[in-house]
């Protein structure tokens, strides 16, 4: 069993998308008006044009937005607001997610 679970934590490990290290730093802004897969991607690549974005997670249901940035590189809630309502959409909140989450 034990070498079963060691398994399992080597897998999750390997798992971990490529560029995204423990030093990367996230942020989790909550966007309204996110119905369908076209608002996402249009979100997306409007964040994607900041410098320094690695990594975008669109969650459409819960209305969120995960954006890693590379390391060194920070997101500031101006240039993520200025974007996604560039996007047509409506920044609500802009949190820096710990370097756990």
């Amino acid at each position: 069993m034990s070498k079963l679970l060691a398994l399992i934590v080597l897998l999750n490990l390997l798992l971990v998308p490529p560029g995204v290290s423990a030093a990367s730093t996230g942020y989790a802004l909550q966007v309204d008006g996110l119905a369908c897969p076209f608002c996402a991607y249009g979100v997306e690549k409007k964040l994607n044009s900041i410098e320094g974005v690695e990594d975008i997670k669109v969650d459409i249901e819960k209305g969120q937005v995960i954006v890693i940035m590379s390391d060194g590189s920070s997101l500031s809630e101006s240039s993520a607001r200025e974007q996604v309502e560039k996007a047509g959409f409506t920044l609500r909140s802009f949190t820096q997610l710990d370097k756990g989450e």
